[in-house]
């Protein structure tokens, strides 16, 4: 798929996934892309950990309260560091943030299917937190994103966006 195909067909799965592995290779090329995000001041504050082994994607996923995510065969959970990046100034949010969407894409274009779960897990009940105990993360990382990772079991919806005129111009706004 080429790269804008790519970005335009992206969606947020949230269906259950088919019980077909995904390789090591495949799950190596997302962790690559996501590593490869740019990083505020060069600190790359981000890690990433893939998951494959059953058992525990199972355990992870359960966590979430969610059974379409515990379907899914693999798993990327995205690991931050908040580090001073510039005077007093931390970019660790843009960093993980350009990370997620490259690992997204990647999954894409490996005709895979994933959503991106942040905000059920960095809650107050710190799900992210006992996802990055059971994975033996030290306490100075949070492990901040959860994507399912796998093929679609269903169809699965796309949104609808809005159209390029409402929400971008030229030279101004709404120009």
């Amino acid at each position: 798929m080429e790269l804008f195909d790519v970005i335009k067909h992206r969606r947020s799965y949230r269906g259950m996934y088919q019980q077909k592995p995904v390789s090591r290779d495949q799950l190596r090329a997302i962790m690559e892309a996501a590593l490869a995000a740019p990083s505020g001041c060069n600190k790359q504050t981000t890690s990433v950990i893939a998951v494959d082994d059953p058992a525990l994607v199972k355990q992870l996923g359960d966590m979430l309260e969610a059974p379409h995510f515990a379907s899914a065969p693999a798993a990327i959970c995205i690991l931050t560091e908040k580090k001073i990046a510039y005077r007093d100034r931390t970019y660790y949010i843009q960093d993980y943030s350009a990370a997620i969407q490259n690992a997204l894409l990647a999954i894409e274009a490996l005709g895979l299917e994933s959503c991106w779960v942040e905000g059920h897990i960095t809650d107050a009940d710190r799900i992210g937190r006992r996802m990055a105990d059971v994975l033996g993360v030290p306490e100075n990382l949070d492990l901040v994103c959860y994507l399912p990772v796998g093929y679609a079991a269903e169809e699965g919806t796309r949104v609808k966006k809005l159209p390029f005129e409402e929400r971008a111009w030229f030279n101004g706004y709404r120009k």
